[in-house]
């Protein structure tokens, strides 16, 4: 780079922009041609492992200035789209000495924007901060001043500040400064006396000033008053309102080279830096959900400090600039490290990339520089991730032996019963296993006992789970749920809800196949989110989700929210069946089961079922219109239950919609408006469309993660409604937006797998004695074929006949034995 040329550079959305002002006036310089500002849009290339050029842009300052000067550049939000956008803070002085700063926006399409510009007497040198609006933040004598682009005036700040350590915007307050108070000498030239309460732990001289309300917001659990005259630097984690007083979570750098981490005012960890002279510090969110601190030094040295141990990672020397974003495109962070070069070199030629962990490139040719991590250090580097994958592999294993063991568990005692019942040997099934085993076929050769007689030592009290049964008939489904107490915290893994029929007193229990689901819906809107820095770091870049959709959605809420209580929200189980083979009776009762497993050691324990009633079901009754879903014209949905009935039987879908470009505000009003929903009162969180025609009774549950960004599920009752309203949809979205279809799929797929071949293989066991008569069956046609073939053998063809007739007499007192005896097989969770 010539002596007449400016640089700097910093990363948006993963790439690297390059900012060099060329050809201008500059400090120190006389007359030239008119400036330009270029920028160049790098992107890693991970195939050649370099930096390439993705686009370029310039900028012509056709105004005539002198001694131009890139005050910073970095990416702030704009108020009027609040999207993110990289800018540029250029000083330039007039021919009357007067010192002008102008602010300019780059857009997607490398096209400058001059988005704010104003003039100071002095020149402010290192005290101006760009803030988000943009809102730009300076030091003038011994008092701060702002201005905003929404106002375009210039505004001091009330409160007296000695220095501001941080600015950025919280949550619910809007944009604050954090910094030290100026005390101001009394007229006999000492300071005036503290009180008793600013000698208190919590009091401190750092206070939050709030530029919104124009007063301080908080003046207490910031820093204690004995490190106030070593920090340095300060990054704030994280805030929360607690009794309208604002906490806060920090970390500071000192003179001491140390990074100090603060909670609520009280220091918690500790971090000695391998050099001195720490300047700034910024959080890096690396794979696995490890969080580091990357400390750079004016020393043009850098480290890395793990958050959850607070000891030093790695550290790296020589280092002109530290950035961090996601260059590799995993969906996590990486820490960009470059190195001092050649003179006029470019500034990309020597680099580092790594999450300090197994991604790692480098523009030598080797990757791993010895100086970079310490050697005490090298095992805490791999061993984490390491042992990260082998306690989820060795998890997957346990539960896969677990599995494996319970079913060749059941194929051994189903052989055994089996064998025993062919060769006419007693059962040898002992008592204590006689407590776990069910009739598969066969009549009781004891007197038969009632449902609750016979089962009611495996059978819990439901008074302290369940507060209600229900049941709804949708369509060709038949809705059970089973509402329970908001104390019972349970997944769709642990909890199974069953259906089991007793039409004969002699025959046995017959389940009825089902499919769960647990929904758990909140009572009130989305509770308030603990308020964090906008600057904290990216969100959670990724979204799990499973069958029980419900509750992984309340569970990723619980991240950043604060939590509901038990009261605010209602729990259902539910189980759906089709209807139609239930209407062969023309008078249906089945027993409502639900079993609980709890986790122990890792194991899932073996759990009693609970009784929870006994439903009733008649063609009558339905012909009435009784226990049949319907939507009264007034009002979406008239009782809770029908409202848990259709998310429990419409068809599910989730899309995550993304809009790169503008704010997804539309989605609420094609909600409101085009489709005509209705919110539920009691149950904020899902819209019911009141649109006539197919569209009548879909339901949709929107969140908004960002303004950009939202989860839609839609539950439909089947593919065409909804796909006609994606298509619906996607008029009203704005340009460049696109879906994603997240499926949801169980975590738990090989063990429902397993699940289902082991019944299957019940069945198989079940229907012996149909297999008995097919092999009658057999015998009989392979007879007739041999009579075909010896028809001229008059002897060999009685003697034939005879042995058919031996045949069918044993095998009619095998199934006489067999159904006169109770094949039971042994279940043991």
């Amino acid at each position: 780079m010539s002596s007449n040329e400016q640089e700097r550079l910093f990363c948006y959305n993963g790439e690297v922009l390059v900012f060099r002002l060329s050809k201008g006036n500059f400090v120190g310089e006389g007359p030239a041609k008119t400036p330009v500002l270029h920028v160049r849009r790098m992107v890693f290339d991970r195939g050649t492992g370099v930096f390439v050029q993705k686009s370029t842009g310039f900028f012509s300052i056709k105004e005539e200035y002198s001694h131009l000067k890139i005050m910073g550049c970095d990416c702030v939000s704009d108020f009027r789209t609040g999207i993110n956008l990289p800018y540029v803070m250029i000083q330039c002085i007039t021919e009357s000495n007067i010192f002008r700063y102008f602010l300019l926006f780059l857009h997607s399409t490398n096209k400058f924007e001059k988005r704010l510009s104003f003039r100071l007497p002095s020149e402010s040198k290192d005290s101006i901060r760009v803030l988000h609006g943009p809102l730009v933040l300076w030091r003038h004598v011994q008092t701060f001043c702002y201005i905003s682009s929404q106002t375009g005036k210039v505004v001091t700040v009330s409160v007296k500040f000695s220095s501001i350590e941080w600015a950025g915007e919280i949550e619910n307050v809007g944009m604050v400064l954090l910094g030290r108070k100026r005390y101001y000498l009394s007229e006999e030239g000492c300071t005036p006396q503290p009180s008793k309460s600013d000698y208190a732990t919590w009091k401190t001289q750092f206070c939050v000033y709030s530029l919104e309300r124009g007063e301080v917001i908080s003046d207490t659990y910031i820093i204690p008053p004995a490190y106030t005259s070593v920090i340095t630097c300060v990054h704030v984690c994280a805030t929360e309102i607690v009794n309208n007083q604002l906490r806060m979570s920090l970390v500071a750098l000192t003179q001491k080279n140390q990074l100090i981490s603060f909670q609520n005012g009280t220091p918690k960890s500790v971090c000695q830096l391998p050099f001195g002279d720490p300047c700034a510090v910024q959080l890096m969110d690396s794979r696995g959900g490890d969080l580091l601190f990357v400390i750079s030094f004016r020393s043009s040295d850098a480290c890395a400090v793990w958050e959850k141990n607070f000891q030093v990672a790695a550290k790296w020397e020589k280092v002109s600039s530290v950035l961090i974003d996601d260059f590799l495109g995993t969906g996590t962070e990486q820490v960009l490290l470059l190195f001092k070069g050649p003179l006029n070199s470019d500034c990309l030629s020597s680099f580092k990339i790594t999450d300090l962990d197994n991604l790692n490139y480098s523009s030598e040719t080797l990757d791993c520089n010895e100086d970079d991590v310490f050697d005490n250090k090298e095992n805490y580097l791999v061993v984490p991730p390491l042992e990260r994958r082998l306690k989820v592999g060795l998890v997957s294993v346990q539960e896969l032996q677990q599995h494996l063991l319970l079913k060749e568990k059941i194929i051994s005692k189903s052989y055994k019963a089996l064998m025993n019942l062919f060769q006419g040997k007693d059962d040898s099934t002992s008592s204590a296993e006689e407590e776990c085993l069910v009739t598969l076929c066969g009549e009781e050769e004891n007197p038969v006992y009632t449902f609750d007689e016979k089962l009611s030592d495996n059978f819990q009290d439901s008074e302290q789970v369940v507060e209600k049964i229900w049941y709804r008939v949708i369509e060709d489904s038949l809705v059970v749920g089973v509402k329970t107490t908001s104390s019972l915290k349970v997944s769709l893994n642990h909890v199974t809800l069953s259906l089991s029929m007793d039409q004969d007193p002699n025959s046995s229990f017959l389940v009825i196949k089902c499919q769960n689901r647990v929904i758990k819906l909140s009572r009130k809107s989305s509770p308030v989110p603990g308020s964090v820095p906008y600057e904290i770091g990216s969100e959670v870049k990724k979204i799990k989700l499973s069958v029980d959709s419900e509750e992984e959605e309340e569970k990723e809420e619980s991240i950043v929210c604060v939590q509901p209580s038990e009261k605010e929200y209602v729990q259902m189980i539910t189980a759906v069946t089709s209807l139609s083979p239930l209407l062969a009776f023309s008078n249906f009762s089945c027993f409502v089961l639900l079993q609980i497993r709890e986790r122990e050691n890792g194991n899932h324990s073996a759990a009693p079922y609970i009784q929870c009633g006994r439903i009733f079901l008649s063609l009558e009754d339905l012909s009435r219109g009784k226990h049949l879903l319907t939507f009264p014209k007034k009002k979406p949905i008239e009782h809770m239950e029908d409202l848990f009935a259709l998310l429990a039987a419409w068809q599910r879908a989730c899309f995550q919609i993304i809009s790169p470009s503008y704010a997804l505000t539309s989605v609420k009003v094609w909600l409101l408006e085009h489709m005509e929903c209705e919110v539920i009162k009691e149950f904020p969180e899902i819209c019911f469309c009141r649109r006539p025609g197919s569209f009548y009774g879909t339901l949709f549950n929107w969140k908004q993660r960002t303004p950009f960004e939202g989860i839609l599920i839609v539950y439909s009752r089947n593919q065409t409604v909804l796909f006609q309203c994606l298509h619906n949809l996607s008029r009203v979205l704005p340009i460049n937006s696109f879906f994603k279809y997240l499926p949801l799929g169980s975590e738990d797929f090989l063990i429902g797998h397993l699940a289902l071949a082991l019944e299957k293989e019940l069945v198989t066991l079940g229907s012996f004695s149909s297999a008995l008569v097919k092999v009658e069956s057999n015998l009989v046609q392979s007879c007739e074929a041999s009579k075909e073939k010896s028809s001229g053998d008059v002897a060999s063809l009685s003697d034939i006949e005879e042995s058919i007739r031996s045949y069918r007499k044993e095998l009619q007192r095998e199934k006489k034995q067999m159904l006169g005896t109770n094949l039971k097989v042994l279940i043991s969770h």
